[in-house]
């Protein structure tokens, strides 16, 4: 199978999870966008669900394909929430944050009973950090984030450039209206030390540290998925 062909493949076995009248929480990337669509066939079938987007774009995708959409205000609580991953680690911790939408990720995830991540087989790492660490951020006060981040960061031994997203338009700004710093710290140790020290600094909006949050993941490579069960 080529890259998009496993995407499929973990949206497919992750479909199977969804049942009439769920209240579904709806990733954002490329591999969630396979679910939307997968889980749009199935709604034009007779499936009924309600679901919450974690995103701009999914909403729009959500839309166009006719899957029914609330706000997480009107579903506060939800049963399952798919989603993608830029890192899954073997106890199921997460990067996330790449297109740019953790902070309603991790919003969206935790007011969920169940998370599923989907990703194929090149996001499995044993340790967090090769993939740039999103972090969130207040537009205001962003040079003394920035600042704090890296010390933060130096008193647990982790290094590396704070690169702010955006191109020559000018920086990313997310659905929020945050921008992102893309942490190159490499190998992450203490994952959940980390986290603790950026929401320590005011200037951090949140992190792309899922942690805790996953139930179970969902792994495609060129065999086909499977699930992968947390370890401790």
């Amino acid at each position: 199978m080529d890259a998009r062909e496993m995407k499929i493949a973990a949206a497919q076995a992750a479909l199977a999870h969804v049942e009439d009248g769920m209240r579904l929480g709806i990733g954002t990337g490329s591999t969630a966008e396979e679910f939307v669509r997968l889980l749009a066939e199935k709604v034009a079938g007779g499936l009924s669900v309600e679901g919450v987007p974690t995103s701009e774009r999914t909403a729009r995708l959500c839309v166009e394909l006719g899957v029914s959409l609330k706000s997480l205000d009107e579903l506060p609580e939800l049963d399952l929430t798919i989603d993608g991953a830029d890192e899954v680690d073997p106890a199921l911790r997460l990067i996330k944050g790449g297109g740019g939408a953790l902070l309603r990720e991790k919003i969206v995830a935790a007011a969920s009973s169940k998370v599923i991540v989907i990703a194929d087989e090149t996001k499995m790492v044993d340790t967090l950090g090769a993939f740039p660490l999103p972090i969130e951020i207040n537009s205001f006060g962003q040079a003394s984030t920035r600042i704090a981040i890296e010390r933060a960061a130096e008193r647990l031994g982790l290094t590396g450039d704070l690169t702010l997203r955006g191109s020559h338009d000018g920086p990313f700004m997310t659905d929020g209206g945050h921008f992102i710093f893309d942490a190159s710290f490499g190998r992450i140790p203490d994952a959940e030390a980390l986290g603790h020290a950026l929401h320590a600094i005011p200037g951090v909006v949140e992190h792309g540290l899922f942690i805790n949050l996953a139930t179970l993941a969902i792994i495609a490579g060129p065999q086909g998925a499977r699930v992968v069960e947390k370890q401790v």
